[in-house]
């Protein structure tokens, strides 16, 4: 089974309006800066919903 990349560096390569696009260091996946933001809320929520049925 792959192991989901959790993207924890990232560099700005590109900006289009108010738009801005980072790429992973690690993977080299490149998407919206808008859409990282969205990963790392969805695992914080993801954790704290662990710990709550804990």
């Amino acid at each position: 089974m792959a192991t989901v990349c959790k993207h924890p560096r990232v560099r700005v390569v590109s900006r289009h309006e108010d738009t801005e696009f980072v790429e992973c260091l690690e993977c080299g996946e490149v998407f919206d800066s808008e859409e990282f933001q969205d990963m790392a809320i969805e695992e914080s929520v993801e954790a704290e919903e662990a710990e709550a049925e804990s």
